[in-house]
């Protein structure tokens, strides 16, 4: 079926009305290039279309081509979100025309905002060019946040997690929510809890994380709270009792693993001045008790950063002996945090997947342990558990081979022990 437009039968996109197409059609330059004729160009066929979103999307697809969107992109976004042109702080102005065709006059549920977002998506995809200036409104808006009511912000919200989930925004405009007046009267954090909810709900917390890596923010979350709150106890606490369990953890995570880096880090420095293995222990242990961090995980550390602070020699023969000189300096600090099973079977797994990935270390393995066991860094039990069904497979039959006669003897001697035990009672 053809439309009539002047004369001639066209197939293309059927007229929102006769009105909006004169509107279209007759507006002059004046009207193109003026933000209240554009305004109310816009908002007369928003009007038209009502709340139809399918009859929306086209409406906007199709006066792309009439009025300059490039020009006036931010007042076409603060009607399509507002309903009209807003003022600094968020307000919309009295003597404004306005709609009731946007995301602030739409009923406050996901599907409602998923059916806008899709409105937002197609005239971007339409309008390429549009991108940029719906990421600086959207940064806009989240400044105006005290302007707007709760539900308001709540509709935002939500809508705004979506464009986050179908990539049509960057997680940069987050950092728009660490304003200090927005954090410092909790309408950031309260902001995020709606908006996570709907970008969880649309993806993962694994995708969330991606996007909020790839633009540094990461680890910047905790900034949603003034600096008195700003600790993983509070984030987990408000975040996990508004349901967002997933993010709690996420940066319970995120904070472990900045905190375990920032270990390593001090500890390599502290190792390279020197400093009292009395002094290292008791920094270290602060550290597990402020930052949650177990044993096992502290103890990989320190093996690393041992590791790491020597140029070995390159020479098969040779490291062996170089490699025991300088573990045998180490053994008291490697000790205080072997006190688990489970620590002494972590240093075991570590010494074996180093031995493994730097090959002039293969023949030292059995050395290194020996070593640890002499040092009361290792004990036998562990050792045994190691070598029956816990190793890794990285050079197992090399490595086990080694160890051979050293298990034999601990076996030997657990059996003495035991026997003399019985001849005691």
């Amino acid at each position: 079926m053809g439309y009539w437009w002047g004369g001639s039968t066209s197939t293309a996109i059927p007229p929102t009305s006769a009105s909006v197409q004169q509107t279209l059609v007759f507006a002059d330059e004046k009207e193109r290039f003026d933000p209240t004729q554009f305004q109310d160009c816009i908002i007369q066929g928003l009007t038209e279309t009502g709340t139809d979103l399918e009859a929306v999307a086209k409406f906007l697809d199709a006066s792309g081509a009439k009025l300059d969107y490039r020009r006036y992109a931010e007042t076409l976004f603060d009607i399509l979100v507002a309903g009209g042109m807003l003022a600094p702080g968020g307000t919309l102005a009295d003597d404004m025309t306005r709609t009731d065709v946007c995301v602030f006059a739409a009923q406050e549920d996901l599907e409602t905002m998923q059916a806008f977002a899709q409105v937002f998506n197609k005239l971007i995809r339409r309008y390429k060019y549009l991108e940029k200036g719906f990421e600086d409104e959207v940064k806009k808006l989240l400044l105006f946040l005290k302007g707007f009511s709760e539900s308001e912000r709540n509709k935002l919200a939500m809508l705004t997690g979506i464009l986050l989930a179908n990539g049509t925004l960057n997680a940069s405009i987050l950092n728009s929510l660490y304003n200090e007046n927005l954090v410092k009267e909790g309408v950031s954090a309260a902001f995020a809890v709606k908006l996570f909810k709907s970008w969880i709900n649309e993806k993962d917390i694994n995708a969330v994380a991606v996007s909020l890596r790839k633009v540094n923010m990461d680890n910047r979350l905790m900034e949603l709270f003034p600096a008195n709150k700003q600790s993983v106890e509070h984030f987990s606490k408000y975040f996990t009792e508004a349901g967002l369990k997933e993010l709690s953890e996420y940066v319970r995570n995120q904070q472990t693993i900045g905190a375990r880096k920032e270990l390593q880090k001090e500890l390599q420095e502290q190792m390279s001045r020197g400093d009292p293995f009395k002094d290292i222990i008791l920094y270290v242990k602060e550290e597990m008790k402020k930052n949650n961090i177990s044993e096992q995980t502290v103890i990989a550390i320190i093996w690393s950063s041992v590791m790491s602070t020597v140029e070995w020699n390159k020479k098969e023969e040779l490291v062996a002996e170089q490699a025991i000189k300088h573990l045998k300096q180490y053994s008291p600090l490697l000790a205080a945090f072997t006190t688990q099973g489970q620590s002494e079977l972590t240093l075991l797994l570590k010494i074996q997947e180093y031995c493994y990935d730097n090959i002039h270390f293969m023949k030292a393995f059995q050395k290194i342990v020996v070593l640890f066991y002499k040092a009361e860094v290792l004990s036998e039990e562990p050792i045994l558990k190691w070598y029956k069904d816990a190793h890794l497979a990285k050079g197992k039959s090399v490595f086990l081979e080694q160890m051979k006669k050293f298990v034999e003897w601990l076996k030997n001697a657990e059996e003495e022990s035991e026997s003399e035990a019985e001849e005691g009672d």
